[in-house]
């Protein structure tokens, strides 16, 4: 019977993979568990994966050179995520070990969140609930509607793509930069980046995280946008120079954020960032819905019952090297 090791802690298994899925991985062979109540270090995992075929990794647990070089009977590093920046692919090649990612299943999700985030900017709903708990009356504020507002949207992916139709459908002018893509949405217009942060009043960053993206809103960035503009970013917190942000915040450059991730650790929002008074945050759960978890979870089930009738399944990111899977084939 095959070995496979689930990588999420106990929390984190309870979240983001789920019982239906772990039943689903547990009738594919022997299943070991983290049960140490925090993520392993490449040391621990390499202990706890020894004799595993099959590794089932949470998006924090690193696949490092120096796991795929001490686990000789590994077979395969399944990522239930899209993100893979903490994976060495190459080692993982030459060591012919096949590495596999899990598809989007939060588009729906994280497209959703961008539309309350706007919602909750424009109507200064987190503001006056805060005062309330703090037991204080807030004063009534004039509050704005996205239907005729300005949306903006960096990187037309597949969130992208679904979060226009969403603008479109709320009766927004929505507007989309993307170098890499070209917008078939006949009631989007496709624009430059400045172009966009000058006309946008809600600017949604969606990029990938890349090299090239790194930073990719600046001061100069923020600088360009309205002063009664609103950035929100769902995307990575990679794609924000968080010292440019706050200054932007903090002499009127834009009218607020709201922010689901940023640099700090698992990728969540900055706390200097997150307790500024005009900024709505929120702990990485644009994705956090069952649909959107079990969605990635059960795919992960998928791609390991491909794997071990020794094939390379639909996400595998480097099946030309993954020599390994031969055996697999021949058990």
């Amino acid at each position: 019977m095959a070995r496979i090791f689930l990588t999420h802690p106990d929390e984190a298994r309870r979240l983001y993979y789920g019982e239906r899925a772990l039943a689903g991985l547990q009738a594919l062979g022997q299943v070991s568990l983290n049960t140490s109540g925090h993520e392993l270090a490449v040391a621990e995992l390499i202990e706890a994966a020894q004799g595993c075929e099959v590794i089932v990794s949470y998006r924090q647990t690193p696949g490092a050179a120096a796991l795929f070089d001490a686990l000789p009977a590994l077979v395969a590093f399944s990522r239930c995520a899209i993100d893979i920046r903490n994976v060495d692919v190459a080692a993982a090649s030459r060591q012919g070990v096949l590495v596999t990612q899990a598809s989007a299943g939060f588009i729906a999700s994280v497209a959703e969140w961008v539309v309350g985030a706007m919602v909750d900017l424009s109507r200064q709903i987190s503001a006056a609930s805060a005062a309330y708990h703090a037991g204080s009356t807030p004063p009534a504020a004039m509050g704005r509607e996205l239907r005729g507002a300005t949306l903006g949207v960096i990187g037309y992916g597949q969130i992208g793509r679904y979060l226009c139709s969403l603008g479109s459908a709320l009766g927004m002018r929505v507007l989309v930069c993307d170098p890499y893509s070209r917008v078939d949405n006949e009631n989007s217009s496709q624009v430059d980046l400045p172009q966009l942060l000058a006309q946008a009043d809600h600017v949604v960053c969606l990029a990938v995280a890349t090299a090239e993206t790194e930073n990719l809103m600046d001061g100069q960035a923020f600088a360009r946008m309205k002063p009664t503009a609103f950035f929100i970013n769902p995307s990575r917190g990679n794609l924000v120079d968080e010292a440019a942000l706050l200054h932007a915040l903090d002499h009127g450059l834009i009218a607020g954020c709201a922010l689901d991730v940023g640099r700090a650790p698992d990728q969540m929002p900055s706390p200097a960032l997150s307790r500024h008074a005009l900024v709505v945050a929120t702990p990485h759960v644009g994705g956090l819905t069952p649909q959107a978890i079990e969605h990635q979870s059960l795919e992960t089930v998928a791609q390991v019952a491909e794997i071990l009738q020794g094939r390379a399944p639909k996400g595998a990111l480097n099946a030309a090297s993954a020599t390994r899977l031969v055996r697999l084939r021949a058990a």
